[in-house]
Protein backbone atom coordinates (compact mmCIF):
# COMPACT_ATOMS: atom_id res chain seq x y z
CA UNK A 1 0.00 0.00 0.00
CA UNK A 2 3.27 2.21 0.57
CA UNK A 3 4.48 1.73 -2.56
CA UNK A 4 1.17 2.88 -4.62
CA UNK A 5 0.91 6.04 -2.17
CA UNK A 6 4.54 6.91 -2.87
CA UNK A 7 3.70 6.47 -6.96
CA UNK A 8 0.66 7.81 -6.65
CA UNK A 9 2.69 11.12 -4.84
CA UNK A 10 5.56 11.13 -7.74
CA UNK A 11 2.97 11.16 -10.07
CA UNK A 12 1.30 13.82 -8.67
CA UNK A 13 3.93 15.80 -7.92
CA UNK A 14 4.83 15.43 -12.01
CA UNK A 15 1.52 16.43 -13.04
CA UNK A 16 1.32 19.68 -11.04
CA UNK A 17 5.29 20.27 -12.71
CA UNK A 18 3.81 19.55 -15.84
CA UNK A 19 0.88 21.93 -15.46
CA UNK A 20 2.69 25.00 -14.22
CA UNK A 21 5.33 24.69 -16.69
CA UNK A 22 2.40 24.86 -19.50
CA UNK A 23 0.75 27.66 -17.60
CA UNK A 24 3.50 29.69 -16.92
CA UNK A 25 4.88 28.56 -20.61
CA UNK A 26 1.26 29.86 -22.11
CA UNK A 27 1.33 33.13 -20.22
CA UNK A 28 4.83 34.18 -21.98
CA UNK A 29 3.59 32.71 -25.07
CA UNK A 30 0.25 35.06 -24.50
CA UNK A 31 2.42 38.14 -24.23
CA UNK A 32 4.66 37.56 -27.08
CA UNK A 33 1.48 37.18 -29.10
CA UNK A 34 0.34 40.85 -28.01
CA UNK A 35 3.80 42.36 -28.41
CA UNK A 36 4.30 41.19 -32.07
CA UNK A 37 0.11 42.43 -32.29
CA UNK A 38 1.70 45.93 -30.74
CA UNK A 39 4.69 46.23 -32.45
CA UNK A 40 2.37 45.49 -36.14
CA UNK A 41 0.69 48.40 -35.21
CA UNK A 42 3.72 50.33 -34.35
CA UNK A 43 4.85 49.43 -37.80
CA UNK A 44 1.75 50.76 -39.40
CA UNK A 45 1.64 53.84 -37.71
CA UNK A 46 5.11 54.23 -39.17
CA UNK A 47 4.89 53.16 -42.23
CA UNK A 48 1.88 55.83 -42.50
CA UNK A 49 4.28 58.64 -41.16
CA UNK A 50 6.59 57.38 -43.64
CA UNK A 51 4.79 57.73 -46.90
CA UNK A 52 3.16 61.21 -45.52
CA UNK A 53 6.69 62.72 -44.90
CA UNK A 54 7.65 61.32 -48.59
CA UNK A 55 4.46 62.74 -50.41
CA UNK A 56 5.42 66.18 -48.62
CA UNK A 57 8.36 66.32 -50.11
CA UNK A 58 7.04 67.48 -53.83
CA UNK A 59 4.66 69.43 -52.14
CA UNK A 60 7.16 71.60 -50.45
CA UNK A 61 9.44 71.90 -53.16
CA UNK A 62 6.26 72.84 -55.31
CA UNK A 63 5.10 75.97 -53.53
CA UNK A 64 8.43 76.55 -51.77
CA UNK A 65 10.22 76.95 -55.12
CA UNK A 66 13.19 75.33 -53.58
CA UNK A 67 15.66 73.78 -54.67
CA UNK A 68 18.11 72.50 -51.66
CA UNK A 69 17.18 68.98 -50.23
CA UNK A 70 13.94 68.66 -49.11
CA UNK A 71 13.44 66.36 -45.84
CA UNK A 72 16.73 64.38 -46.73
CA UNK A 73 16.22 61.99 -43.83
CA UNK A 74 12.98 60.41 -45.96
CA UNK A 75 15.33 60.54 -48.91
CA UNK A 76 17.99 58.75 -47.26
CA UNK A 77 15.38 56.28 -46.04
CA UNK A 78 14.16 55.17 -48.86
CA UNK A 79 16.57 52.25 -49.38
CA UNK A 80 17.65 51.04 -45.78
CA UNK A 81 16.27 48.22 -43.48
CA UNK A 82 15.51 49.80 -40.21
CA UNK A 83 13.93 48.93 -36.73
CA UNK A 84 10.68 50.52 -36.12
CA UNK A 85 12.61 51.49 -32.99
CA UNK A 86 15.20 52.89 -35.52
CA UNK A 87 12.67 54.03 -37.88
CA UNK A 88 10.87 56.10 -35.19
CA UNK A 89 13.36 57.83 -34.10
CA UNK A 90 14.52 58.79 -37.77
CA UNK A 91 11.13 59.73 -38.79
CA UNK A 92 10.71 61.97 -35.30
CA UNK A 93 14.14 63.83 -37.09
CA UNK A 94 12.28 64.46 -40.30
CA UNK A 95 9.19 65.51 -38.50
CA UNK A 96 10.77 68.46 -36.91
CA UNK A 97 12.31 69.62 -40.40
CA UNK A 98 8.86 69.02 -41.55
CA UNK A 99 7.62 71.29 -38.86
CA UNK A 100 10.50 73.89 -40.28
CA UNK A 101 9.50 74.39 -43.70
CA UNK A 102 6.15 74.97 -42.37
CA UNK A 103 7.07 77.81 -40.14
CA UNK A 104 9.64 79.08 -42.53
CA UNK A 105 7.55 79.24 -45.30
CA UNK A 106 3.72 80.32 -44.49
CA UNK A 107 2.77 80.20 -47.64
CA UNK A 108 2.55 75.84 -47.53
CA UNK A 109 -0.26 76.64 -44.96
CA UNK A 110 -2.21 77.63 -47.67
CA UNK A 111 -1.87 75.13 -49.83
CA UNK A 112 -4.70 72.18 -49.37
CA UNK A 113 -2.23 69.00 -49.87
CA UNK A 114 -0.05 70.35 -47.36
CA UNK A 115 -2.65 70.81 -44.71
CA UNK A 116 -3.98 67.47 -45.26
CA UNK A 117 -0.64 65.88 -44.80
CA UNK A 118 -0.29 67.64 -41.68
CA UNK A 119 -3.27 67.16 -40.11
CA UNK A 120 -2.75 63.23 -40.86
CA UNK A 121 0.87 63.42 -39.39
CA UNK A 122 -0.66 64.88 -36.28
CA UNK A 123 -2.84 61.94 -36.02
CA UNK A 124 -0.33 59.67 -36.96
CA UNK A 125 1.96 61.26 -33.77
CA UNK A 126 -1.18 60.58 -31.23
CA UNK A 127 -1.82 57.34 -33.01
CA UNK A 128 2.34 56.03 -32.10
CA UNK A 129 1.61 57.83 -28.42
CA UNK A 130 -1.24 55.26 -28.02
CA UNK A 131 0.41 51.98 -29.44
CA UNK A 132 3.66 53.22 -27.60
CA UNK A 133 2.37 52.91 -24.16
CA UNK A 134 0.32 50.14 -25.21
CA UNK A 135 3.77 48.44 -26.38
CA UNK A 136 5.02 48.83 -23.04
CA UNK A 137 2.69 48.27 -20.87
CA UNK A 138 2.62 44.82 -22.39
CA UNK A 139 7.10 44.37 -22.27
CA UNK A 140 6.48 45.66 -18.44
CA UNK A 141 4.35 42.50 -18.12
CA UNK A 142 6.93 39.98 -20.24
CA UNK A 143 9.86 41.54 -18.44
CA UNK A 144 7.95 41.48 -14.73
CA UNK A 145 7.51 37.01 -15.64
CA UNK A 146 10.93 37.27 -17.13
CA UNK A 147 12.39 38.67 -13.69
CA UNK A 148 10.84 37.09 -11.38
CA UNK A 149 10.29 33.79 -9.34
CA UNK A 150 9.17 31.18 -10.45
CA UNK A 151 8.36 32.38 -13.77
CA UNK A 152 12.14 33.42 -14.23
CA UNK A 153 12.80 29.40 -14.28
CA UNK A 154 10.63 28.45 -17.30
CA UNK A 155 12.69 32.18 -19.02
CA UNK A 156 16.05 30.51 -18.68
CA UNK A 157 14.67 27.53 -19.57
CA UNK A 158 13.02 28.50 -23.01
CA UNK A 159 15.87 31.30 -23.28
CA UNK A 160 13.19 34.25 -23.16
CA UNK A 161 14.93 37.40 -22.47
CA UNK A 162 14.11 40.75 -21.28
CA UNK A 163 12.81 43.11 -23.94
CA UNK A 164 13.47 46.97 -24.38
CA UNK A 165 10.92 49.69 -23.81
CA UNK A 166 9.63 51.76 -27.02
CA UNK A 167 10.80 54.90 -25.37
CA UNK A 168 12.95 56.73 -27.99
CA UNK A 169 16.22 56.00 -26.30
CA UNK A 170 19.25 54.76 -28.15
CA UNK A 171 18.99 51.21 -29.07
CA UNK A 172 22.60 50.63 -28.12
CA UNK A 173 22.15 50.34 -24.92
CA UNK A 174 22.07 47.34 -22.20
CA UNK A 175 19.25 46.31 -20.50
CA UNK A 176 20.42 46.19 -17.07
CA UNK A 177 19.91 42.79 -15.28
CA UNK A 178 18.94 42.97 -11.86
CA UNK A 179 18.67 39.36 -11.33
CA UNK A 180 20.46 36.27 -12.28
CA UNK A 181 19.92 33.11 -11.38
Amino acid sequence: MSTFIVITSILLAISLLIIWVSNSYNQFQVLIIRINEAEANIDSVLRKRFDLLSKSIDIIKENTKTEEDVLNQIVKLRSRKLTNFELDRKLYDALKEFEKYKEKFPKLKSAESFMKIDIALNESEAEIVAFRKYYNDIITDYNKLVKSFPSNIIALIFKFKSKLYFDGKDMNDEIVDDFKL
